[in-house]
């Protein structure tokens, strides 16, 4: 099974064991992990916005344009963000690790009245 790491923002690491074909996003709720998912991975949100350790990034498909959209209203984007439910394990990525941005933008909870 491959193995996935989160990293919390305070530098603490959470490392899982994950089955092939689910998302970072359905991992994190598994484990209780908190990434957040508004949209519950319907690609219509940016809150399970995740940083990729530069290392792994790479081995990623790459991001659609629907995915861009939407990292683009991530709180913290980096060169290396992607959205969890968007990043499906496999193989390939056993040892992948993700850091949680320090906060999340939810536009529905967020936006002013």
């Amino acid at each position: 099974m491959p193995k996935l790491t989160f990293v919390y923002p305070d530098g603490k690491e959470k490392t899982v064991d994950v089955q092939n074909g689910i998302s970072v996003l359905e991992i994190a709720h598994k484990y209780s992990v908190p990434l957040e998912g508004a949209c519950e991975g319907s690609l219509a949100c940016s809150t399970c916005h995740v940083i990729v350790d530069p290392a792994w990034y790479g081995k990623l498909k790459a991001a659609s344009e629907d995915e861009e959209d939407m990292l683009d209203l991530a709180f913290g984007l980096t060169h290396t963000s992607r959205l969890g439910c968007q990043i499906l394990m496999s193989d390939a990525l056993d040892g992948l690790r993700v850091s949680l941005p320090a906060a999340t933008r939810n536009m529905m909870v967020d936006k002013k009245t």
